[in-house]
């Protein structure tokens, strides 16, 4: 098979460089895209090489994003403490309570720099750096956590998780991913910076199953 590209998707607050550990760690092994979303005003899209079959790996609203968007076809998809819905319903009981998100998105058009460093110290971010937030986009990732529900027909071919990640907890992932492979760590929700070896591992090992 010819040798697959890597194409990297951040979660909600991050930009394309929060994959830089990873992409450390996985060395000349692999080719790497990072795309970025735009939630720090930088928003771009690299060219991913054609003909070559891609593996998809999200990051938290990363996976999220592209399981609704689908800007690619890809051969595989990777989940890095990623969910394909995130708040709670009637038959997804295990999820966020609507109403934090919801407070979340009002207090972020009087208090955005603020409502950014809350979450993202809840992320395990020890100084959230609040200069360049592009605040529109970062508002519709939140609608996106609010309401976007992917599970149905979402194939997740691998998921790394971590069993003590504050934002998506052990019973959310065993819930959102029912038939998909599940990797644990002990670590919390930025696996790819605090676990950039592990995850590397783990893709590695699991790119040696593509075949």
């Amino acid at each position: 098979m010819t040798k697959p590209v890597v194409l990297l998707v951040h979660g909600w607050g991050f930009d394309a460089g929060g994959w830089a550990p990873l992409q450390q760690a996985l060395g000349d092994a692999v080719e790497t895209v990072a795309w970025d979303l735009g939630f720090r005003g930088n928003a771009r899209r690299p060219a991913v090489p054609e003909g070559r079959p891609v593996v998809a790996v999200g990051h938290s609203l990363g996976l999220l994003w592209l399981l609704r968007e689908r800007p690619l076809v890809w051969r595989a998809l990777v989940s890095i403490n990623g969910f394909p819905r995130f708040t709670r319903a009637d038959d997804f009981p295990q999820g966020v309570a609507p109403r934090l998100l919801e407070r979340m998105i009002a207090r972020f058009g009087e208090a955005p720099q603020a409502v950014y460093a809350d979450f993202m110290s809840r992320c395990g971010v020890a100084a959230p750096d609040t200069d360049g937030l592009a605040a529109n986009m970062l508002a519709d990732g939140l609608q996106a956590l609010l309401t976007w529900d992917q599970r149905a027909g979402a194939m997740v071919d691998l998921v790394l998780a971590g069993r003590a990640d504050p934002i998506v907890n052990e019973a959310m992932t065993l819930a959102a991913f029912p038939r998909s492979p599940i990797e644990w760590q002990d670590g919390g929700h930025l696996l790819p910076l605090t676990a950039p070896d592990w995850c590397a591992a783990k893709l590695l090992a699991f790119l040696e199953t593509m075949g």
